[in-house]
């Protein structure tokens, strides 16, 4: 079977926007956001405060995502909900209110193609909420409820507040706020395949799905890719699974995964033992230990070799997300192990995603840290937007960045280099993440060129000789850089 991918992902560079935290429209559009008890913008995160942010802020950004070279955007739950993160839904079809309803959603989405930015949801398809209307009408009338089969009720009564009691029904992991969908049901299996026909009907451009891997009921996930592909072929599907994601990954499902096991080598390979261990010693994915050079190469091409190309150019990889703690806290403020990590992020193949707010230093710890406001202007690092625009705009002016194949050159010590490669674009990418300079020398056999133009960081390069096959290279300390053909 020939696997076909959307072919737009593969020259996208997403932002993962958490709604709430994001951006508080300057001139708000909506009644329900005046005189609201909100939480300080500027003050830590709360679990169970809102900040305010809403759809009409975003729109107000959109010149500023366009600018850093943004163009897809990734929502966290949007849809109506009784918690700041939204995946407690209650209903599928509205937009929140606080972030300014449909009316504000479609304005967005109108907008953000206007920019040729594409916009994918959050699904959250395997469990529900207790304010979700169906399950409230089971909290009411119990067993005489019509919707008693659409959740995996296990006995009466059933106690959705008191933990004191058992729950009696299934929820996702025992969070009696959240209970789970019984996919077994026909008509809860329409039901979702419904409303992501709707959202893509309207326009939206993918779909990320909750915990895809809870949902065990045979051939929903191949269903549900036929239905949103039978409206827009090149709507893109992302399930949010943490490791070895190949029985999702056969073209019959998924168009890609979080590429967390890109995140985990790759913290650990530009921190090391920099990486703080209560920010990521509880999490499913493992930046640590440390890694060489060596090893890091090696859990690269392994996960290269995981995944057909196909599939391999539409992957989402991510350094952070609003389930982890931010990269500039996990390696423990240290900014050279961010920018580096960025440089490898930016030149793999895939999809790079940025956590809103990392591209301007925003530090967070582990949830709800991790979510903390889009700081003000006044208090960005502006060194850290500028490589990122730096890096984007790369990623965009060459197409070997994007899907060009990926060879390892080089990788001893704490130095790694690669080659992209896509017909006669050849880019060379150089990573020394040790402490000391370093000056090696690079057998490059296969390269049909011989690329000496420094297009970022602060390396030297030299060939030798117009025949020659070897790369010289000296790179400072915790640096990187990237060297092609100028255009």
């Amino acid at each position: 079977m020939q696997i076909q991918t959307p072919d737009w992902v593969k020259h996208a560079v997403f932002y993962q926007i958490f709604p709430d935290r994001f951006a508080r429209s300057k001139q708000p559009r909506s009644h329900f956001s005046k005189g609201m008890p909100l939480e300080p913008w500027d003050a830590l995160p709360t679990l169970q405060g809102y900040k305010g942010g809403d759809l009409w802020g975003t729109i107000e950004q959109l010149d500023y995502l366009q600018n850093l070279g943004i163009n897809a955007i990734y929502f966290t739950p949007i849809f109506q909900s009784a918690s700041n993160h939204r995946y407690h839904t209650h209903d599928y079809y509205q937009i929140d209110p606080l972030l300014g309803g449909n009316v504000a959603f479609m304005e967005l989405l109108e907008a953000a193609h206007e920019r040729d930015i594409k916009v994918v949801l959050d699904g959250v398809f395997n469990h529900s909420s207790r304010g979700f209307f169906f399950f409230h009408d089971v909290l009411e009338n119990g067993p005489h409820s019509p919707w008693v089969d659409w959740f995996k009720i296990e006995g009466w009564p059933l106690s959705a507040y008191d933990g004191s009691k058992p729950a009696n029904y299934g929820s996702w992991d025992g969070n009696r706020a959240l209970p789970e969908f019984n996919h077994d049901n026909p008509d809860v299996r329409e039901y979702i395949m419904q409303i992501a026909e709707y959202w893509v009907k309207l326009g939206i451009d993918g779909w990320r799905l909750d915990v895809p891997f809870e949902v065990k009921t045979p051939g929903f996930w191949q269903e549900f890719r036929d239905r949103v592909k039978g409206i827009n072929p090149e709507a893109y599907i992302v399930g949010e699974v943490w490791r070895d994601s190949r029985q999702w990954l056969d073209g019959t499902q998924f168009d890609g995964v979080m590429n967390y096991l890109f995140t985990a080598p790759t913290i650990a390979f530009t921190a090391g033992d920099r990486v703080v261990m209560e920010y990521v010693q509880h999490s499913s994915y493992e930046p640590y230990p440390a890694l060489d050079a060596a090893g890091y190469a090696a859990k690269i091409q392994y996960l290269l070799q995981l995944y057909p190309w196909e599939i391999q150019l539409t992957q989402l990889n991510l350094l952070a997300s609003h389930d982890t703690a931010r990269l500039l806290s996990i390696a423990g403020e240290d900014h050279a192990s961010v920018e580096l990590a960025t440089l490898l992020l930016l030149t793999f193949p895939g999809a790079p995603s940025i956590y809103y707010g990392d591209e301007v230093g925003l530090p967070g710890a582990v949830d709800p840290d991790s979510r903390r406001s889009f700081p003000l202007e006044q208090a960005w690092n502006r060194d850290i937007l500028e490589y990122h625009r730096h890096l984007i705009a790369l990623r965009h002016t060459y197409t070997a960045l994007r899907t060009g194949s990926y060879n390892v050159l080089f990788a001893e010590g704490l130095v790694y280099v690669f080659v992209r490669r896509l017909g006669a674009e050849e880019i060379i990418v150089a990573i020394n993440a040790d402490t000391e300079s370093a000056q090696i020398s690079v057998e490059a056999t296969d390269l049909l060129s011989q690329p000496t133009q420094v297009l970022y960081g602060s390396a030297e390069a030299s060939w030798g000789s117009s025949d020659s096959r070897n790369l010289s290279l000296k790179l400072p300390a915790r640096s990187g850089c990237i060297i092609g053909a100028s255009r």
